[in-house]
């Protein structure tokens, strides 16, 4: 992150005799470097059980506690390490309705520093103490960015989910005695009112208003109980996603049963390429599944290069405690892979359904979520859908919030 070329050395003599800048990672100093004490985490393999006691640290969290000679008092290495490679995810753990890792779970919500980049801020410490005991080295100049993610779950409320479904809609407005709903259905289908989760005009609108390139992922799974989604060979449907790729980035959303049935996400991602004509390499579960390693070992076969899953649903804030993209570690292989995963910070669903927020206090939370991302030159990423820009029902006074968080986050 801090851009600096290193070179790692086992040789105690070497790197007592070298007048190069020099730290050294391990359990007693060597001379008169810059000393971090190790913990025993990056030394073992295999997951085990660890003793973590978090202490209050410079404005915000840290763990992984070590002696006065440290420079720091706690080993920045492994926290770094047990939160990046969600360590803690692959404990024995309770999974929540969905059979996700729930953000109560996490250390991070636990000790009250999940809206804080932890990793960011330790980095940017350690930045200081470099540049003061080594004014010679260089380092990169990194640069806040933002990024808008779009969910396609479902494109349309009432329009191109085939007659089966629409005739089952019918009935189920009718048995309900949802006439309000029925009627705007009808207008809808006639084509005398514009369906409400149609929302796309208003999203390039904002677009070229504040000059910002967003990224769509598309649900394009076979009907489910939970993949709803227009079906996938409709024309119409197809052309919008032309429609979409032509402004904007796009990635796959595999389906809920994905990562059950593997071959699923094959044949979702063979969907949205022939549709668009290119390579798929993006993507982000949908409802936020992930299973450690299988996921991520799946998408990593079918040639993904870039993951945008890590966040929670229950919680906004830093799922892996960093606003940076980062390289995903499997810790079953113990080895790096190239699967980048782009963390997100907030998401719609989760200021809404599970905080609670109403349109004015999501704004201000956003706002002081972004403030945080920019504070440590980080990459702010939200997550939206198509269907909560409708201003329908329980959506009404949300497109505000869209439009607030990306005027805050491209200012």
């Amino acid at each position: 992150m801090l851009g600096v070329p290193y070179t790692l050395t086992t040789d105690e003599e070497a790197f007592a005799a070298s007048e190069l800048p020099k730290i050294s990672y391990a359990y007693n100093p060597v001379g008169n470097e810059l000393f971090f004490q190790a913990k025993n985490l990056l030394f073992e393999t295999g997951i085990n059980e660890q003793n973590i006691s978090v202490i209050d640290w410079e404005n915000t969290k840290a763990f992984f506690s070590t002696g006065k000679k440290s420079v720091l008092p706690f080993d920045p290495f492994a926290a770094s390490f047990f939160l990046l490679s969600r360590y803690e995810e692959c404990l024995p753990h309770i999974r929540d309705n969905y059979d996700r890792f729930e953000a109560k779970e996490s250390i991070a919500y636990q000790q009250d520093f999940l809206k804080k980049p932890v990793i960011n801020i330790w980095v940017k410490k350690i930045k200081e103490l470099l540049k003061e005991r080594f004014p010679s080295l260089k380092f990169k100049e990194n640069s806040y960015q933002y990024l808008s993610t779009i969910d396609i779950d479902n494109a349309y409320a009432f329009k191109r989910k085939g007659l089966l479904r629409t005739v089952g809609a019918f009935g189920k407005d009718i048995l309900s005695f949802n006439m309000p709903q029925l009627k705007e259905r009808i207008k809808v289908l006639a084509g005398a009112l514009q369906d409400p989760y149609d929302t796309y005009d208003y999203q390039f609108s904002l677009q070229e208003k504040y000059k910002f390139r967003p990224l769509y992922f598309f649900l394009l799974a076979d009907y489910d109980v939970n993949d709803k989604n227009v079906p996938y060979h409709n024309r119409k449907f197809q052309s919008l996603i032309k429609s979409i790729a032509d402004r904007a980035d796009v990635g796959i959303h595999p389906s809920f049963n994905s990562n059950k049935i593997a071959d699923k996400v094959e044949t979702e991602i063979d969907r949205l390429s022939d549709i668009v004509h290119r390579e798929i390499t993006k993507s982000r579960q949908h409802f936020l599944i992930l299973h450690f390693p299988k996921t991520y070992r799946n998408l990593i076969d079918l040639d993904i290069t870039d993951e945008y899953s890590m966040g929670y649903a229950q919680e906004t804030g830093f799922r892996a405690g960093i606003c940076t993209p980062f390289n995903y570690y499997d810790l079953d292989l113990e080895t790096a892979t190239k699967l980048i995963i782009h963390p997100f910070t907030v998401m719609d669903a989760t200021l809404k359904y599970y905080m609670k927020f109403t349109p004015d206090e999501a704004i201000e939370h956003v706002k002081q979520m972004v403030q945080e991302v920019k504070a440590v030159d980080g990459t702010f990423i939200s997550l939206w859908h198509n269907e909560t820009l409708s201003e329908k029902d329980q959506w009404q006074g949300w497109r505000k919030v869209y439009e607030e968080t990306i005027k805050a986050a491209t200012a």
